[in-house]
C-alpha cells in the first residue's frame, strides 16, 4: 500500500512539473504576442526587462523541461482506470474546449494570447492545459504509429543531447533573471495582479526544475533503444 503511494504521488508530481511547464509556456505566449504586436512601442517589464525578446530563454527552459518531466511519470507502473488517461486528457480539451467556445467571449485560437482577468476564460486555459499535461505524458500509449515518431525524435534529441544541455544550462539562469525582472518591475509598480503572480509562480519553478536537470544531466544520460 505504502509503494503505490509513493508512484502515485511521484506521478502526480510529474504531471504538476509538465503543467507547469504548460502554463509558463502559454503565459510566456501571451506577453510575447503582446511585445511583437506592439513592437517597438511597448517593452515589457522595462527597464528591468532589457528586452522582451529574453522571454523566448525562459520560454525554451519551459520546453526542454518536458521531456525530463514526463520521463519520471513515465517509468512508473501506475495501471489504469476504464482508459489510458491519455484518453481522459482529450475528454478534458474537448469539454474545456466546448466550454471555451460556449461560454466566453474568447476564441480557442487566441485563446493564450488575449490578455484578460475574466474568471471563466481563465478557467478554460487552465483545463485546457490540464488536458494536454495528461495527454503528453501518455502520449507514445496513442498509438504505435505516434511512437515510432516519438522514437526517432528522441533518437534525434540523443544526437544533440550535449547541446540540449547547454541550452537547459544557459535558459535556466535567463529564466531567472527574467523572473527578477518581473518581480521588480510588479514591485516598483506596484501591479501585483493574479496573471503576474501566476508568471513568477511558473516561472521560477521552471527555473528550479532547468536548475535540477542540468545538475543530474538529465539530458546527457537519455537512451535510444
Amino acid at each position: 500500500m505504502a509503494e503505490s503511494l509513493k508512484v502515485w504521488i511521484k506521478k502526480v508530481y510529474s504531471l504538476t512539473l509538465i503543467l507547469n511547464s504548460l502554463i509558463t509556456l502559454a503565459a510566456l505566449a501571451g506577453i510575447l504576442y503582446g511585445f511583437y504586436h506592439s513592437w517597438p512601442n511597448w517593452k515589457p517589464y522595462w527597464p528591468y526587462l532589457v528586452d522582451g525578446n529574453i522571454l523566448l530563454f525562459a520560454a525554451a527552459a519551459a520546453l526542454i523541461n518536458i521531456f525530463p518531466e514526463a520521463s519520471i511519470g513515465r517509468k512508473l507502473h501506475t495501471g489504469r482506470f476504464l482508459f489510458h488517461h491519455y484518453v481522459y486528457g482529450f475528454l478534458t480539451m474537448t469539454f474545456a474546449s466546448i466550454f471555451v467556445i460556449g461560454f466566453t467571449s474568447v476564441g480557442l485560437i487566441s485563446l493564450f494570447i488575449v490578455p484578460t482577468a475574466n474568471v471563466a476564460v481563465n478557467t478554460g486555459r487552465l483545463f485546457v492545459l490540464t488536458g494536454l499535461a495528461l495527454f503528453l505524458d501518455d502520449l507514445p500509449d496513442v498509438n504505435k504509429r505516434i511512437e515510432s515518431v516519438l522514437n526517432r525524435i528522441k533518437a534525434k534529441a540523443f544526437q544533440i543531447r550535449r547541446a540540449i544541455h547547454f541550452a537547459q544550462f544557459i535558459s535556466r539562469s535567463v529564466t531567472l533573471y527574467a523572473f527578477v525582472a518581473i518581480a521588480c518591475s510588479a514591485f516598483v509598480r506596484s501591479s501585483w495582479t493574479v496573471a503576474v503572480y501566476l508568471t513568477l509562480g511558473t516561472m521560477v519553478i521552471t527555473s528550479i526544475t532547468s536548475f535540477v536537470c542540468v545538475a543530474r544531466k538529465s539530458w546527457l544520460k537519455i537512451t535510444i533503444e
